[in-house]
């Protein structure tokens, strides 16, 4: 059994803080998932000393202290407000947080950091993810998440591993923050940490970040609301999936970019197709073909692609550079004219610059007028807690993707050990449907990587894909299939 510590932190100078904070809630913030998020960082220590760990552990601690502080929705609860439909984040004087400290070895069947390593840090070679996570906050749609359930707004566990290895895991619910919010806080998290362990400067922080009133709408006539829809449950027609882990290396990934780059002759194709745009058309080309013969599909069908576009650069005016909280809106194919069918999806004799330009014209139709109409459509619905986003109730070809590169995750330097060599979230479940797009890690010759869920039974056919094959590295498995 791993030797396990517990603190309750509270956040800087709490005994002068109001006794009640209230945050409201966003509109945006209910449609993030309502789960727990797992965000997982890995570093490295100078060595394996027991000097080393607390030096790592007293340094998160006082930076924690300080960023909790600054972020302040992650501390106390998610309750109801007493006078209308909706919710806040409530920050008590006394609220405390958790941090677990757990020092694992080679007795508790857990891998080095150098096998972690070797293994591109796919999170199936931890084995039990669960151990990592702070009791109670783990990957998933549960009761206990529900805003009814007064859910707690975050912890924090830190784990030693063997070798000089340091996982450190944000348990945080997704109302807090999305992806970049989540970002934001460890970026401000590492720096102040950074500051304690030089004995520096903190970096300066900006209470503008955690105001979302912008994107939040109060003033609609409460006797004109509506109910929303019923909550989502998961599409019975999906079956057993697992998720794996692809590399794509940046020279393939510019031959993908050049394939996907549309003739200047093609009527409607937009001037310019991203990398993003590229591999993103390639996986749901590869992905529809396998999932259009194990669903029997209609070659005349047409699957919904879904991305998540962070508004963060996209609103006018624009956000605070460490903005926290949900700032996300998707882009659904079939809100769009003329969406593609299965056929013209599947087909190699597609262009794939046809798919990356549906692809482009989706991500550039997000900004500031989008996000306006967005929240007109949110206004009217009393309870607003039936929004919540579950990918996996959507129809099995469907396809939706959350772009991580932006986070720079790999560019924090907590100011002990070396700056970040990767970080995972640690699913304990699959989101069918779901493809995460990872920034490259801090590697020579090191490009993008992707969890992509693909169903049991296709798993065979997609990794011997040859269109797939061309450009993916297959790294193994970041979540395999359960029985």
């Amino acid at each position: 059994m791993p030797k396990t510590e517990e603190y309750q932190l509270h956040p800087l100078g709490w005994e002068k803080d109001p006794e009640e904070e209230r945050f409201r809630f966003s509109s945006l913030d209910y449609l993030a998932a309502c789960t727990y998020n797992s965000w997982a960082t890995f570093l490295r220590l100078k060595d394996d000393s027991e000097e080393e760990k607390a030096k790592a552990v007293e340094v998160l601690k006082a930076g924690l202290e300080r960023t909790l502080a600054q972020c302040r929705q992650l501390v106390g609860n998610i309750e109801k407000n007493p006078d209308d439909d909706d919710h806040s984040f409530v920050k008590k004087r006394d609220s405390t947080v958790k941090l677990v400290v757990k020092s694992f070895d080679a007795s508790d069947n857990v891998p080095s950091f150098s096998e972690l390593e070797a293994a591109h840090f796919a999170p199936s070679k931890l084995g039990d993810t669960t151990r990592f996570v702070v009791d109670g906050f783990t990957y998933g749609e549960r009761p206990e998440c529900l805003p009814s359930a007064s859910p707690i707004a975050s912890a924090f566990q830190i784990n030693f591993i063997p070798g000089g290895g340091l996982i450190f895991v944000t348990n945080s619910h997704h109302y807090t923050n999305d992806v970049m919010g989540w970002a934001n806080f460890i970026h401000q998290l590492a720096e102040n940490c950074y500051a304690v362990a030089n004995k520096s400067s903190p970096p300066a922080w900006d209470p503008a970040n955690l105001d979302a009133t912008r994107f939040t709408a109060i003033d609609f006539p409460s006797a004109n609301k509506v109910d929303g829809p019923s909550p989502p449950d998961r599409n019975p027609l999906l079956k057993k999936h697992a998720s794996l882990l692809f590399h794509l290396p940046p020279a393939k990934a510019a031959e993908l970019k050049a394939l996907a780059t549309p003739a200047a002759s093609e009527e409607g194709a937009p001037a310019y197709v991203s990398t993003y745009d590229a591999f993103t058309a390639l996986i749901w080309r590869v992905l529809t073909r396998h999932r259009a013969t194990l669903y029997d599909a209609n070659p005349s069908d047409t699957p919904a692609f879904a991305e998540a576009v962070n508004m963060r650069s996209r609103t006018d005016p624009p956000v605070g550079r460490r903005q926290q909280r949900n700032l996300f809106w998707a882009a659904v194919s079939a809100h769009y004219p003329s969406p593609l069918t299965v056929q013209q999806i599947a087909q190699p004799d597609t262009p794939l610059s046809v798919l990356a330009s549906k692809i482009r014209t989706m991500t550039n139709s997000m900004g500031q007028p989008a996000l306006d109409q967005a929240l007109g459509m949110l206004a009217p619905v009393r309870d607003k807690t039936c929004l919540f986003t579950r990918v996996n109730s959507f129809p099995p070809l469907t396809m939706a993707t959350t772009d991580w590169r932006e986070t720079n995750i790999c560019a924090a330097d907590f100011g002990f050990g070396a700056p970040v060599v990767a970080f995972r979230h640690l699913f304990n479940s699959v989101t069918e449907g779901l493809v995460v797009v990872y920034p490259p890690r801090n590697k020579e010759g090191e490009g993008c990587e992707f969890v992509v869920a693909v169903e049991a039974d296709a798993i065979e056919a997609v990794l011997a894909d040859e269109e797939l094959t061309k450009y993916f590295e297959f790294r193994g498995y970041d979540l395999e299939v359960r029985k």
